[in-house]
């Protein structure tokens, strides 16, 4: 069963007591890791240390380059003859972070992935066509498993090729579609100049980048979907790990399966509900590659408030990576903050890049964004008034300086992937 009804009903104290009993399961299992085995005996911890939930920060954690470091198969707690398959990450530069599945661990990947899509009210009368890549990539087929556990008609459609995409949706009544926010926006694009309105469209479903809420307004308005946010990553299985429940105020993570903990990106200290940090993650219930105390680099909080669907305790959504923040003259931004400024303009478009540079030791920001043709006249005197409202916009946010080029409408790059916004110059001779 995609969700057991009883754990709606679940009393905090049996929640912390099943929490508990799987990570000492989680525990045992990482013995047979190199890594666990050493860094446990720097830390000076033992798994018979940890007596309670509370004990967790006396372990140590697990960042992305120790897995890095463990390529290929370091971090394998199960011999290769039960690792069922293999997923890599994406996004990396040099070697990628190897992922291991046994086949209990893919059955309860595509479990959890179920869980939300039933959560939001897909079900098996829908068509569901899942535009991200079927490689490597996790999102393809956690996706598409997860689909087929629930019975719906899965349409395995990948990236590229956008007006057939389009063609697709309209041809097979595709009611659900999956794939990156920022591909969503381009998919609207090329309906609209196809004429296409795609109205079978209900729920679309956009992860694997940060969006802000202004960005789900305009999808909402372009696809005629109701947008839900999904999270997840690699390491932790893939997408499922969290998601929006109908309320859509903040993103369900499935206490069950994951240990959350919000830190303190500098000192590591463990934050209270309410405050922003890393989030860190300890899967519960990995057979081939469980870890502890990973630090996934995304920023977020847990939420303090409880939801009406009785879910349990939320995140909120993501508001960028603690490794992609960017620092600029002493003041720390987030891509996605210059993205909610720049869609709440109605005289740009939805196409930006970001790009910084280092001038006579000064950091400088330059945006570049495709001007919207409906709201320009054709004056340059509009021009310049729409770059000085797009100025404003953004040092009233940023609270920073910035420069802002307006461009031709299709003229920035469009991303079927993850979209890579900002190009840091400062590092180049």
């Amino acid at each position: 069963m995609f969700w057991d009804k009883k754990m709606e009903t679940l009393k905090p104290a049996d929640l912390k007591a099943l929490q508990f009993k799987r990570l000492k399961k989680t525990l045992r299992a990482v013995q047979h890791v190199d890594f666990y085995r050493q860094q446990f005996e720097k830390a000076g911890v033992s798994a018979t240390d940890i007596k309670t939930l509370e004990d967790i920060p006396k372990l140590p954690f697990t960042r992305k380059q120790d897995l890095r470091d463990g390529y290929p198969f370091g971090f394998f707690a199960v011999p290769m003859q039960k690792i069922v398959r293999i997923h890599t990450t994406s996004g990396t530069t040099g070697k990628p972070t190897v992922v291991g599945y046994t086949r209990t661990d893919l059955e309860t990947w595509a479990s959890l992935i179920a869980r939300n899509m039933t959560m939001i009210g897909i079900g098996k009368n829908d068509v569901f066509q899942n535009m991200v890549n079927y490689g490597m990539f996790t999102g393809g087929l956690g996706f598409h498993y997860g689909a087929e556990l629930i019975g719906m008609t899965v349409i395995p459609s990948a990236t590229g090729n956008t007006r057939r995409q389009i063609e697709m949706i309209r041809d097979f009544g595709v009611t659900a579609i999956h794939c990156t926010p920022s591909y969503a926006m381009h998919l609207s694009e090329v309906a609209e100049e196809m004429g296409e309105p795609l109205e079978s469209l209900k729920t679309g479903i956009f992860g694997a980048e940060p969006w802000s809420d202004t960005m789900r307004h305009t999808l909402e308005d372009r696809l005629g979907v109701t947008a839900f946010d999904s999270y997840g990553m690699s390491e932790l299985f893939g997408p499922g790990v969290a998601f929006e429940c109908p309320e859509r105020d903040g993103l369900h993570i499935w206490h069950d399966s994951y240990l959350v903990e919000i830190i303190d990106p500098v000192s590591g200290e463990n934050l209270s509900d309410g405050e922003r940090g890393e989030l860190v993650v300890t899967p519960l219930v990995k057979e081939a590659m469980p870890l502890i105390r990973y630090r996934t680099g995304d920023v977020t909080m847990l939420m303090e408030d409880g939801c009406l669907c009785r879910r349990g305790k939320k995140i909120a959504r993501l508001t960028g990576r603690s490794d992609d923040m960017l620092i600029i003259r002493g003041i720390n931004v987030f891509p996605s903050q210059i993205e909610h400024v720049l869609l709440r303009i109605p005289e740009v478009g939805n196409q930006f890049m970001v790009y910084i540079d280092r001038i006579n030791h000064l950091d400088e920001m330059t945006v570049e964004v495709e001007i919207n043709r409906s709201h320009f006249s054709g004056e340059l005197a509009d021009l310049a008034k729409i770059q000085k409202k797009v100025v404003k916009e953004l040092h009233d946010t940023l609270e920073l300086r910035t420069t802002v080029k307006l461009v031709e409408p299709g003229s920035l790059p469009r991303f079927e992937g993850k979209a890579k916004r900002v190009i840091d110059r400062r590092g180049e001779i």
